[in-house]
């Protein structure tokens, strides 16, 4: 089986006239189903679809990766012209989200951007599960993302309200997709908060197939250590991922040194990017 991987938004640029924002949304097609995973910040990923020639009509489900704004201010739009369209994510993605950022004063609202009444009224319909959720014969959702490793984290710069104060946001909502195919597994990251190897461990377990064929998408480490990113890098190689294409949260640093360690096997993920795989 193959799979079509276009990057619909993504915070820089790779065609002319294809339109460049901090956030991520890919759109997943195979033979038997087309899915929205996040929506980037505003309507940029609805505008490059457009001038992609995309038919939404086609898009079967939409998946959030978390709840954060830069995946799911798209969503009205597409909604807009979409309809009716059912809605896969984590049930915290509900929670009212905070981010206190770099050289800011003020922690700052950084959850979905509209009411989920707001978004029914538009078509959405919500599903909402903890568990790994089957989109197709061979596409699911992780579920909950359970972390094993002892480097990677979620930042310290993230907070949900509780009794009318800010705690740590554990980010349980944050989730992947996985594509299994024929060269093994495509697992498509929407921000990696809960860590990328983390992500692809998991995918491993539940799915019970060890190869990794590919990995796509945000890995949240453009404020990582180095020895974070070593440490992902060779874990990554030692899963035996051949194709890998970072995008939106990786960071220049970190994507410097995957191009060094992969070499050809790796590509920067630009809005307007199309693979198919494998």
């Amino acid at each position: 089986m193959t799979v079509t991987l276009t990057t619909l938004c993504e915070n820089m640029s790779g065609i002319q006239k294809i339109l460049a924002e901090w956030g991520q949304s890919i759109l997943i097609e195979t033979r038997d189903v087309s899915i929205l995973f996040d929506t980037g910040r505003t309507t940029v990923a609805l505008m490059n679809a457009d001038h992609l020639g995309i038919d939404l009509a086609k898009i079967d489900t939409i998946v959030l990766s978390h709840s954060h704004v830069d995946h799911t201010g798209g969503l009205r739009g597409f909604l807009q012209r979409m309809g009716q369209k059912t809605i896969v994510a984590h049930p915290a993605v509900w929670e009212k989200k905070y981010t206190k950022r770099q050289h800011e004063p003020d922690i700052v609202y950084n959850g979905i951007p509209f009411t989920r009444e707001e978004l029914e009224s538009l078509g959405g319909s919500f599903i909402l599960t903890r568990e790994p959720y089957a989109l197709s014969d061979t596409i699911m959702t992780t579920g909950e993302v359970e972390m094993t490793t002892d480097y990677e984290h979620v930042e310290d710069n993230i907070f949900v309200k509780s009794g009318g104060r800010f705690v740590h946001d554990p980010l349980p909502d944050d989730l992947a997709i996985i594509i299994r195919t024929g060269e093994g597994l495509v697992i498509v990251l929407g921000c990696a908060h809960r860590g990328a190897v983390n992500t692809i461990r998991h995918a491993q377990n539940i799915t019970g197939e060890a190869r990794v064929y590919a990995v796509i998408g945000g890995s949240h480490l453009y404020r990582a250590s180095e020895e974070r990113i070593k440490r992902t890098i060779d874990d990554m190689r030692q899963a035996g991922v051949q194709k890998i294409g970072l995008s939106h949260c990786t960071g220049f640093r970190a994507s410097m040194m995957f191009a060094r360690a992969f070499g050809d096997d790796f590509f920067p993920n630009y809005a307007g990017t199309k693979i198919t795989l494998p």
